[in-house]
């Protein structure tokens, strides 16, 4: 049976769509001209109309980044045995997964691999290795192999997520030419000893102040549908924007079997979505990155990008599958991208 409202009620609804829209507006208006959103504004802009909250993030994002795109390829240079406990981590001795291990690279490996990338169109190649830190004698290999790709290759960008480097190697991959240290928080500081207890939120917090953001770029961001509130990605978002994060990996849970978190049900496509436009309210100028599980997604982020995204990891992932280089690139061109490596 279809009722049909009285039309005073349709004329309170219609005000208080109209008044929602004119809080929205004036978000989006302060934003753009230089205001910082706080955690009590991002709580509001919750209760925004779903599609009015995208495309008020889409408009920030063109605001600040133009319809710049950043993409990057990861390469797994050192895979499985991580000592460390992380719940959503297939790579931890704490899960039971049947994953390929093997230790670092040779030095011909990592040129081989990374030249094989770079021969496709991408130019920013990221190298990722398992557990909390890496050895002096794996440290050197990464180094020489840098070394020697920046001598030959002037417009090839190198990225490390190598755990937890001392000041010393953090000073050494600068020198050495690395355009962009990651390490992620992964949540909030209140969350995070619900998904990891080898290390703290402020072993990852000392190790990213001390990586000089101004001539070693920081990309640090989270993975989402872990069980965390939205509240904690408020934080999160927060917390990154006070750390002048300016690239930001979006990634969403894959739960696999063997893992704590196996049984987690994976984040909608709105979900996700209402995560990147509150994460670009907080970060406006930065390059929120789809990364982890975009795969999961009936359309590989298509909608995502329209809220706010403009960045992905293409290709693989460490242990699972991702989007190829084609598919994306061609999304990418449709969706008015251009695929830009000058991120401030």
């Amino acid at each position: 049976m279809n009722l049909k409202l009285p039309k005073i009620f349709k004329s309170i609804i219609l005000y208080l769509y109209l008044d929602t829209m004119q809080d929205l507006e004036y978000y989006i208006e302060k934003v753009i001209n230089g205001y910082q959103i706080t955690k009590e504004d991002a709580l509001n802009l919750l209760e925004m109309p779903f599609d009015d909250l995208t495309v008020g993030a889409n408009q920030i994002r063109q605001h600040f980044c133009g319809n710049k795109f950043d993409v990057c390829t990861i390469i797994n240079v050192k895979s499985g045995r991580c000592s460390e406990d992380c719940k959503f981590c297939a790579q931890s001795l704490n899960s039971n997964t049947d994953i390929s291990q093997f230790p670092l690279l040779t030095k011909e490996q990592l040129k081989t691999k990374t030249l094989d990338i770079y021969e496709t169109g991408l130019k920013r190649i990221s190298y990722v290795s398992s557990g909390r830190n890496i050895s002096e004698n794996e440290f050197e290999i990464i180094i020489e192999s840098v070394t020697e790709l920046k001598e030959e290759y002037d417009d090839i960008n190198i990225c490390v997520s190598l755990g937890l480097l001392t000041e010393k190697q953090i000073e050494m991959l600068e020198t050495n030419g690395v355009d962009r240290i990651h390490n992620n928080l992964e949540t909030s500081e209140q969350y995070f000893k619900q998904i990891c207890t080898t290390h703290t939120y402020n072993d990852k917090l000392n190790y990213l102040s001390s990586v000089n953001n101004e001539n070693i770029k920081i990309c640090s961001g989270g993975i989402f549908g872990v069980g965390e509130s939205f509240e904690d990605r408020i934080d999160l978002a927060l917390k990154l924007r006070s750390l002048n994060v300016k690239s930001i990996p979006i990634n969403i849970l894959n739960p696999i079997p063997g893992t704590p978190l196996e049984n987690n049900k994976p984040l909608s496509n709105q979900e996700l979505c209402k995560i990147v436009a509150i994460f670009r309210y907080i970060n406006p100028s930065s390059y929120i990155r789809l990364a982890g599980g975009r795969l999961l997604l009936d359309d590989f982020g298509r909608k995502a990008f329209k809220s706010g995204a403009n960045a992905a990891i293409i290709g693989d992932l460490l242990t699972t599958k991702g989007v190829q280089y084609n598919y994306d690139v061609k999304m990418i061109k449709e969706l008015g991208f251009k695929i830009s490596y000058d991120i401030n």
